[in-house]
């Protein structure tokens, strides 16, 4: 029995849950995954999961146990790497989740390119707006654009965005230009209800305040809003990297610039706080370098 891998797999089974999971990304045997962590039972001769029929449960050697196989598994790829880092070419498969809206148009590019620079590291990239279950889902990153962490996330700031309130020309003729946030109650909004809310925030004297709006159209995706607008149904807030190019065109103007929105970050989130291995960090530093080059200064 390889006792490390042993103790990886063992790792792995606990934090999903499932033999079956482990097994399809691993792309092995559902009986291969079975056997080592029973191998490691015999060898230690302790019970360490429960199984049933629904479910498996760790037991509470089984629990001591994986924090201790947690430490040791990052104490070894924590040394190898750090022999081998200045020299190691990064390489290995790198599960990514990303922003639909913001990985097509900012990050595509520019994963592409890692990829050309990076042949031996393979990409898997799933576009997605839904906040991802990286442990579960067997996620190395993802990316998020959010104002705020949760408490629990494992993250790195690689980017920043801001958000724009736009509307189009013909619509501001015909409704015209709101000069203050409280005004908005008054116009046709256009929400997005991923959000999870309707109240826009925006900055007046220095503090930010919540502004109920009302909505006739709503999406999950900023795209379809930001044409919306443009056809001069409404006025919308977008970030930067959605709302630029249509402001660049005088489809839209921005409203409201006297009393701007918090800036949103742009994070690299990771599944845990143990080891990231080379070819994430080299990743992740890749995006936050390009990010940064990407945006002007004083934005």
């Amino acid at each position: 029995m390889d006792r490390l891998e042993a103790m990886r797999v063992f790792v792995r089974v606990a934090e999903l849950g499932s033999f079956s999971a482990v097994a399809q990304q691993m792309g092995v045997a559902r009986s291969l995954v079975t056997r080592q962590v029973a191998a490691l039972e015999a060898h230690l001769g302790v019970k360490l999961m429960a199984r049933s029929t629904r479910r498996l449960t760790l037991t509470s050697g089984g629990t001591a146990y994986l924090e201790k196989c947690r430490v040791i598994l990052n104490l070894v790829e924590s040394a190898e790497t750090d022999v081998a880092a200045e020299r190691l070419t990064p390489r290995g498969n790198i599960r990514i989740s990303l922003p639909l809206s913001f990985g097509l148009k900012r990050l595509a590019p520019l994963l592409i390119e890692f990829s050309q620079r990076y042949p031996e590291v393979g990409l898997d990239m799933d576009y997605t707006d839904r906040r991802v279950k990286l442990i579960e889902e067997g996620i190395d990153l993802s990316i998020r654009i959010t104002r705020r962490l949760e408490a629990t996330d494992v993250a790195r700031r690689i980017g920043t965005s801001r958000m724009r309130a736009v509307a189009a020309p013909d619509y501001l003729a015909r409704h015209g230009r709101p000069r203050h946030p409280a005004e908005l109650v008054h116009h046709e909004c256009l929400g997005y209800t991923a959000a999870g809310s309707l109240a826009w925030q925006f900055s007046v004297d220095g503090r930010l305040e919540n502004f109920q709006v009302r909505s006739r159209i709503n999406a999950n995706n900023g795209d379809v809003l930001i044409e919306a607008a443009g056809r001069g149904l409404g006025i919308t807030c977008q970030p930067d990297f959605i709302a630029d190019d249509y402001l660049a065109a005088g489809r839209v103007e921005e409203v409201l610039a006297a009393f701007p929105q918090p800036e949103l970050g742009i994070y690299a989130m990771l599944p845990s706080n143990r080891h990231v291995p080379h070819r994430v960090r080299v990743l992740m530093d890749y995006l936050a370098e390009k990010l940064a080059a990407d945006t002007p200064s004083g934005a």
